[in-house]
């Protein structure tokens, strides 16, 4: 079976753009024989982070069971499954290894992914995550009250936020949060939260932005007049 590829080749003198007309089209036959596919081959390249080993601490117990991990430390209990892309071993030296069990390209993102996840299971539990927050404005400031976490943020009413199970809360000089605990997505997910309550405006700066965040500034309709 012949497969039809369409050549256009429109005259230069051609006046019309309607390609409807027979004017300058012709159509040109390639036999099926001719027609082939190339097979590219796409090699996995191993993770560098993947690969790398994971020291575990004399204070952490683990518990390995086919896909699934277990770390307990003195600051509490995570665990983690694994997708049939990866297996994780322990070494005789009690080091972890994560390896690939086939070579696809989600094998190879699944790689470096897990590594990192198995690593901040076994550092939540030996010696925790903070994440660390500053208020900036004039009467911005915050406080623990029991609990929770309020905020004054220029709203005619203070923010209350109940602090999640695990989490710890510290105010320092009234202006910067400190979240901590040993989950670290926890922690990153409750900062988010209290950060999206105000977050920095580009003119003054003013608002909650992370301790090494960089706020990029805009020049106000004065400073262009200048």
């Amino acid at each position: 079976m012949a497969s039809l590829s369409p050549s256009l080749h429109l005259p230069c003198n051609s006046r019309t753009g309607f390609l409807g007309k027979s004017q300058g089209i012709r159509l040109r036959v390639i036999p099926a024989g001719r027609v082939g596919f190339v097979r590219k081959t796409v090699e996995c390249k191993e993770s560098r982070i993947g690969k790398k080993p994971i020291e575990v601490p004399s204070n952490v117990t683990l518990t390995l069971e086919q896909q699934f991990v277990k770390a307990k430390g003195p600051l509490g209990e995570l665990s983690l499954n694994y997708p049939n892309e990866v297996k994780v071993v322990k070494e005789e030296s009690g080091k972890l290894r994560v390896f690939k069990t086939v070579e696809t390209k989600r094998a190879n993102q699944m790689h470096g992914l897990f590594r990192t996840l198995t690593d901040n299971i076994i550092v939540g539990v030996s010696k925790g995550f903070d994440k660390r927050l500053q208020l900036v404005g004039v009467g911005y400031r915050a406080t623990v009250e029991g609990k929770d976490l309020v905020m004054n943020l220029g709203f005619s009413h203070p923010v209350r936020m109940a602090v999640p199970e695990g989490l710890q809360v510290k105010v320092e000089e009234n202006t910067r949060i400190i979240v901590s605990g040993y989950d670290k997505s926890e922690i990153g997910q409750f900062a988010a939260t209290i950060k999206k309550w105000r977050p920095p405006e580009p003119y003054k700066g003013k608002g909650i932005r992370y301790q090494d965040e960089i706020v990029r500034r805009k020049e106000g309709k004065a400073g262009k007049k200048k």
